[in-house]
């Protein structure tokens, strides 16, 4: 009797979200159809993609002097993925950005840690995690894992604003878009080729995944100057493998198990 209880509420519950998001679901539509912009949540993989089983990323933090560093991987990240600039800091818009040391890695096994890791700031982004808790969390699929390569991917038609994967996130890896983002963007230096998002929409980093569809690597990378590298996680000859062979690397939250695939050379 009492499975069968459960059961029942069960399925009320799945009914009750249903009739819920449906709505939500149809008015992101009609505002995307509007607009012009679509947000497909799959990325088509042409001729010359990029291919691997995980996708990760190396950061050489030894290459970054100061914090003008950081900027062109910042700006090349936000300016083809139509980020907008908006003027009040809370309501940010993040895909890469930068952190202090003890804000990175607050669970870092290094009590004390060198003069420039203590003062100069390390880049951030999602990191792609092999077990991510926000695509457990999403109750849309909005947010879901490419098993193709293990990006950790959004679709924006799905998303309903619910903000259940940032509250999954670990690493404060996503945004929320309080307000219409498009008038932030700038019509001369907007990338037409990806979508524009609307109110009510979580994004973040995507590891560039349109780029890799049509063989070129992502746009953080190719500005780093060799600060950045990516390759497959799983392939032994890759150069992110070398690099974690032979350098003492480290990665966030490590001991929460969602297996990020960002490391860091410190």
């Amino acid at each position: 009797m009492e499975r069968s209880r459960r059961d029942i509420l069960k399925l009320f519950g799945i009914s009750a979200l249903a009739l819920s998001t449906g709505p939500v679901l149809d008015a992101f539509a009609a505002e995307e159809a509007e607009h012009g912009a679509a947000a497909e949540p799959y990325v088509k993989m042409g001729d010359k993609a990029l291919k691997a089983q995980q996708w990760a990323m190396v950061v050489d933090t030894r290459k970054f002097k100061s914090e003008e560093d950081f900027t062109p991987l910042i700006d090349a990240c936000h300016k083809i993925h139509n980020v907008p600039s908006l003027p009040i800091k809370r309501q940010e818009i993040k895909w890469i950005w930068t952190a202090p040391y003890h804000n990175a890695f607050p669970m870092s096994p290094m009590k004390f840690v060198n003069e420039k890791l203590e003062h100069t700031p390390l880049l951030v982004l999602c990191n792609h995690c092999e077990n991510p808790p926000c695509v457990r969390a999403c109750p849309t699929n909005a947010t879901f894992k490419n098993p193709d390569n293990g990006i950790v991917m959004m679709d924006f038609h799905r998303c309903i604003g619910c903000r259940f994967c940032m509250a999954a996130c670990p690493f404060g890896a996503r945004s929320f878009n309080f307000r219409d983002p498009r008038p932030f963007i700038n019509p001369a230096e907007q990338n037409k080729q990806f979508p524009t998002r609307t109110k009510g929409v979580v994004e973040k980093c995507s590891f560039c995944a349109e780029r890799l569809a049509v063989g070129q690597l992502p746009a953080c990378v190719e500005a780093s100057d060799g600060k950045l590298v990516f390759g497959d996680l799983y392939d032994p000859e890759s150069k992110v493998r070398e690099l974690i062979r032979t350098n003492y690397t480290i990665r966030r939250k490590q001991a929460l198990g969602t297996e990020p695939s960002v490391y860091y050379i410190v």
